[in-house]
């Protein structure tokens, strides 16, 4: 479709770029065309679709880089428990339980929330990588699966034959390598899963360093911490990243660096399980990349990237005592082009001509963004899910006024998943 976005406040976070006011957006093909002032703007083709964005506001979506997808089923099942007992307790017993079907309606659940959060693609680490990335992408999502092996050795085969079936034959899904975690995984296993990162070239995922007691234990076993061992099996040479990231030393923190590491941090989910607060500002100065996930919907419990944004900068702000610190601007950075880095979504992190559209419009008149002395601030401050208007992924509005656009409905959804629920927890 051929759509024109009019009468519009278009923050492109391109470098350098201020806010366009009065500023007009076209979108051909799924890509975007055209960004700048209404004036210049080319009104001989033939639209679809042209927009008044009545003086609200357009920004590159969010990029969801840490999330657990179809775990929606365990929302505000498994709460108020300490790490360890929620997963063993909670979570793996009841995922023991799910079916095929099950992945594919749980994981809608959580893209209807994504959208109306304004998060336009994730990263998403779980299980049966093959109906999820179905789900994702006959809802419209941008979405890249991360390998979340864990076990012996022989797991190892199924990263390969992911890498293989998910990479490039649909333009919305993406495979990367990856394990759930060094506690859950032999270290035979993490030695097949080097060789094959190193012999593809591809980066490397995991949940690293979330809690005190996962990095003593691994100092325990091996001698050294999770990152440490990670970077002594090569699974960093070709970068990757680590979801968490909250106990880290200055070793940790230079392999990181030396190694183009990314860090993906998950402030909900950290809190509730009160796993620790990350060293946001450390990594900062240290040049480290740094991305934004909501962690899955058993954790945090919500799918909320505004939520997660102020947590980002509120904690790093008591993590150092310092109200300077953990600036909006660069969170809102994180939320977009840091998260899109980490991940590799690539031609979406920002609003600009030849990029792809995955636009979001904020809905800048409504109480709790005024007055507008600096919108960004505002987004990060006191900006929430209730602003967004309309969520774009490749060209395509799948969420516009409350009404969505994925191919089933919010009641068919619930319906589908609320069956799910009553099979696994009545059985």
């Amino acid at each position: 479709m051929n759509i024109r976005f009019y009468n519009a406040k278009i923050l492109t976070m391109v470098e350098g770029e201020n806010i366009v006011e009065n500023g007009e957006l076209q979108v051909k093909d799924g890509s975007i065309t055209y960004v700048g002032s209404e004036q210049k703007a080319d009104s001989t083709v033939k639209w679809d679709r042209e927009i008044d964005v009545n003086g609200n506001l357009l920004m590159p979506g969010f990029k969801n880089a840490h999330t657990h997808s179809a775990m929606t089923f365990l929302r505000s099942h498994a709460d108020d428990m300490k790490l360890q007992d929620w997963l063993t307790q909670a979570v793996f017993p009841y995922e023991a339980k799910l079916q095929n079907d099950d992945y594919y309606c749980c994981t809608q659940l959580a893209v209807l929330e994504y959208l109306t959060s304004g998060i336009t693609s994730v990263c998403d680490m779980y299980l049966n990588n093959e109906v999820v990335s179905k789900a994702m992408s006959d809802s419209g999502m941008r979405c890249i699966l991360c390998g979340t092996v864990n076990g012996g050795k022989e797991n190892a085969a199924s990263l390969r034959e992911d890498f293989a079936k998910l990479n490039g034959s649909d333009p919305l899904i993406g495979f990367v390598l990856g394990v759930h975690a060094e506690y859950t995984c032999s270290r035979e296993l993490l030695e097949r899963v080097a060789e094959l990162a190193n012999e593809l070239k591809q980066p490397f995922f995991a949940h690293c360093s979330e809690t005190a007691r996962e990095v003593e234990e691994c100092k325990n076993r091996y001698g050294m911490s999770p990152i440490e061992l990670f970077d002594s099996l090569g699974l960093f040479n070709s970068g990757g990243g680590i979801y968490h990231g909250i106990h880290v030393s200055d070793k940790d923190i230079e392999i990181l660096k030396n190694r183009n590491v990314s860090v993906i941090t998950n402030p909900s989910s950290n809190v509730k399980l009160a796993s620790g607060i990350a060293p946001i500002t450390r990594y900062m100065k240290e040049g480290i990349n740094l991305g934004i996930g909501t962690d899955g919907p058993a954790s945090n419990n919500c799918l909320d990237m505004f939520r997660e944004m102020f947590l980002v900068t509120g904690l790093g702000k008591i993590r150092e005592n310092d109200a300077s610190a953990v600036d909006a601007s660069e969170v809102l950075k994180m939320a977009t082009i840091g998260s899109a880095k980490a991940i590799g979504f690539k031609d979406c992190e920002v609003l600009q001509a030849g990029k792809k559209a995955d636009i979001i419009m904020i809905d800048m008149k409504s109480p709790n963004m005024q007055p507008v002395h600096n919108i960004v601030k505002n987004i990060v401050y006191s900006g929430s899910k209730s602003n967004v208007i309309m969520t774009m992924v490749n060209g395509k509005i799948l969420y516009e006024n409350g009404r969505f656009n994925i191919g089933a409905s919010p009641e068919e959804i619930y319906e589908k998943v609320d069956a799910v629920c009553k099979r696994i927890f009545n059985d």
